[in-house]
């Protein structure tokens, strides 16, 4: 992934007419996602993002482009959050524990009252107009992206024997991926962290065991 380019917390910048910012981007990008996180792509209206990160329109152009290239920038930080479990979980050791990881990450994330519930990489514009295609397409590329990387993890856990011979790591990553973005949904309607607790753990019961 590429860097970001906001790095710097407080932007020292000078605006066209010469004057500072007088706000910091790192927070107005972070006030952004949370919008976007709650109310999706196109039900983020500019000045629902104007009046949560603080600045006027004029600002937020300057500073971050139009409202796509700020869906982005908030996209890419909404995956390097801290609380971000999708790739950590690909360090795992065996097969059984990056699904475990995944599902139960999912579960304690999606539900957790500190941010909206659900998952903005799933519901941040699953149905979108002509206008917004690219920001769909945008989210399917990196699903996509995700799929085939935890593909990869279980094809490498089936060499070493980790997963069973018989294994299909396509299937069983279109499982873990299916689930996860189930949760996500039953998140969004109201379902509690236990609930989805058990429904992960219910999933995991499906997936092949540890081997010894």
């Amino acid at each position: 992934m590429s860097a970001n380019p906001l790095n710097s917390t407080t932007c020292n910048n000078t605006a066209p007419v010469g004057r500072p910012r007088a706000f910091d981007l790192e927070t107005a990008l972070q006030k952004a996602l949370e919008v976007f996180w709650q109310k999706g792509y196109e039900g983020a209206s500019l000045p629902d993002l104007t009046e949560a990160m603080g600045i006027n329109k004029p600002s937020l152009y300057a500073a971050f482009g139009n409202k796509e290239q700020l869906f982005l920038k908030a996209i890419e930080r909404y995956e390097n959050r801290p609380s971000a479990f999708f790739y950590p979980s690909m360090q795992e050791p065996t097969a059984y524990r990056v699904a475990e990881r995944i599902l139960l990450g999912a579960a304690a994330e999606h539900s957790n009252p500190l941010h909206p519930p659900g998952c903005l990489m799933v519901q941040g514009a699953l149905a979108c107009s002509d206008s917004g295609q690219s920001v769909k397409d945008a989210l399917i590329a990196r699903r996509k992206a995700g799929f085939e990387q935890l593909v990869q993890r279980f094809e490498q856990a089936k060499i070493s024997g980790d997963l069973p011979a018989d294994a299909d790591p396509q299937g069983l990553a279109g499982f873990i991926i299916t689930v996860l973005q189930g949760l996500s949904v039953q998140a969004t309607n109201g379902a509690c962290a236990e609930q989805l607790n058990n429904i992960a753990r219910t999933a995991l019961r499906a997936f092949p065991a540890e081997q010894n």
